[in-house]
This record gives C-alpha cells, structure tokens and sequence, in this order.
C-alpha cells in the first residue's frame, strides 16, 4: 500500500460492515451536528460476525484505505467485529505506513471505559456476535480497566437478520430474542448490566426490556461511542482542526444504492437518504 499525502482536513469517517453502524452515525450526528460526516457500509460482503479475523482484518484495511483517500483524517470503526478483529493491527502496523498523523478508532474501548460506573455487583454480560464473542476483546478492555469485573457472553446469531429484514418489530422475534437473554442469565445470575455489543442491537431493545430483569442495566454503545468521540476531539485540538464542519453527511455503500436505501431508512428513521455505490479492493 502506498503512503498517500497528508490531507489538510477532510470529513470523519465512519465504517460498518453493514447497516448497523447507522446507530453510531446518528448518535454522533445528533451530538454534534456540525462535522462533516462520510459513512461506509460494506454491504455488499456483511455480516463479518462469522468471518475470520484475517478476511475482516482485509475487509476492514480497504474500507480505511477508501476513506483515507476521500480525505478523512479521522475514521471511525463503527461496527464491534471489526473494532475486536482488525482495529489494533490497522492502529499498529498500517497507520505508520499509510500516514502516521491519521488515526482509526473503534466502539469497544469507549463502551468498555463506561462499565465500571454500572455494575454493582461486578458481573457484566455480553450479548454480540459469534466473531465479536470468540475475540475477547470486550473481556480484555474492561479486564484492563477493571480486572475485578466477570464478563460472561452470549453470541446471538438471529439478531442480525431479524433487524436488517425489518422483522425486529414482529412478535416472532420475542422467542429468539429471550433465548439468548435468558441463556446468558443462565450462565451467571449475578449479571446487573449487559452491553450490546453489536451496532444492530439497539433496534431490538424495546423487545430486550421485555425479557431482562428491571434491575439490570441495559447498554447500547451509540451514546457513549459519541462522547467520546466528542471527548477525543477536546482532547486532541490538531485533530479536531482538521476535521471539517458544514454539517453535511454522506453515505456510501458498496450494495446496490435503492438496497442501501431501503435498510437505511429502518435505521435513520428518516426517507430521504442520498447514497453512491462504490467498490472496495
């Protein structure tokens, strides 16, 4: 790959293998409003859940790889599978090699800083993907951070499809959705809080109140993900300065864009949506 020249600014980006990074997007929008934002959906190739961490490492470097050459100094790994399986080796190797001065985030670290505030009785549990399970990454995060934590999980391999087939609503989803909830329950009663460690997640959480326990606290990552995003840029003046603001977004996708269009809409929660097909290689 080779080194690409330093943009003076450009819009954030934010990528996701699918659909689900959506949820990220417009809790960042809402918070702040005024960047520019590009988002990436590799729809064309999702779900990554139950790809290897070799295949999603690659999926994930081209996505970057796109962005950075539309000028974003700044992206955003809005999907947990690529945050757990290709974050760290973009951050370490490819980024001094592409443009030391770029930076590539992801959605566990924030969601994982934010946990030790809401459990009380130290038992977390997990509810993601098989490939966002399998990686331990949410178990090594907040290990770093609060290794007195137990972190249990419980891959849901029906939850994506009942979201990005709009059936999330319907009330056959309520068998799959209480049996990954009550096998995660099962397998450590003490859990008080429960991360959704997939960008998808959030849609469901209506039908997730219904089966949880009142007393356990239910964490979908899009708000805090925003913060400390918003945290990041206070933090880091030369980024934020190079990061542009007029307020526009825009969205790309590497489906078909009447596809894109249709799945967007369940996740925006808004019509009108403007959005160009691309390749990724």
């Amino acid at each position: 790959m080779n080194a690409l020249p330093h943009p003076t600014t450009g819009a954030i980006g934010v990528f996701d293998s699918g659909y689900g990074g959506l949820t990220i997007l417009d809790k960042i929008r809402k918070l702040m409003p005024e960047y520019d934002y590009i988002y990436l959906g590799d729809n064309a190739r999702t779900p990554y859940g139950t790809r290897s961490f070799e295949v999603v490492y690659e999926f994930t470097l081209q996505a970057v790889d796109k962005l950075f050459e539309l000028g974003c100094p700044l992206v955003i790994l809005a999907c947990n599978t690529a945050s757990a399986k290709a974050l760290r080796t973009i951050q370490q190797v490819n980024l001094p090699v592409i443009d030391e001065t770029r930076r590539v985030l992801g959605v566990i670290r924030p969601t994982a800083e934010r946990i030790g505030d809401m459990t009380q009785s130290r038992h977390v549990g997990l509810l993601a993907t098989a490939g966002t399970i399998k990686s331990e990454s949410y178990l090594l995060e907040i290990h770093k951070l609060f290794p007195d934590i137990t972190v249990t999980g419980e891959a849901c391999p029906m939850w994506v499809p009942l979201v990005e087939n709009n059936e999330f609503e319907s009330p056959g989803a309520d068998y799959f959705v209480q049996q990954y909830i009550d096998r995660l329950l099962a397998q450590d009663p003490e859990i008080d809080t429960i991360i959704l460690g997939c960008t998808h997640y959030p849609l469901l959480l209506d039908k997730i109140k219904q089966f949880v326990p009142p007393h356990v606290h239910i964490v979908a990552q899009g708000e805090y993900v925003a913060h400390s995003l918003q945290d990041y840029l206070n933090r880091h003046p030369e980024m934020n300065r190079r990061c542009t603001k007029q307020g526009n977004c825009r969205f790309l996708t590497t489906e078909s864009e009447d596809k894109f269009k249709e799945s967007a809409s369940i996740f925006l929660q808004q019509e009108h949506i403007e959005v160009e097909s691309i390749a990724l290689e």
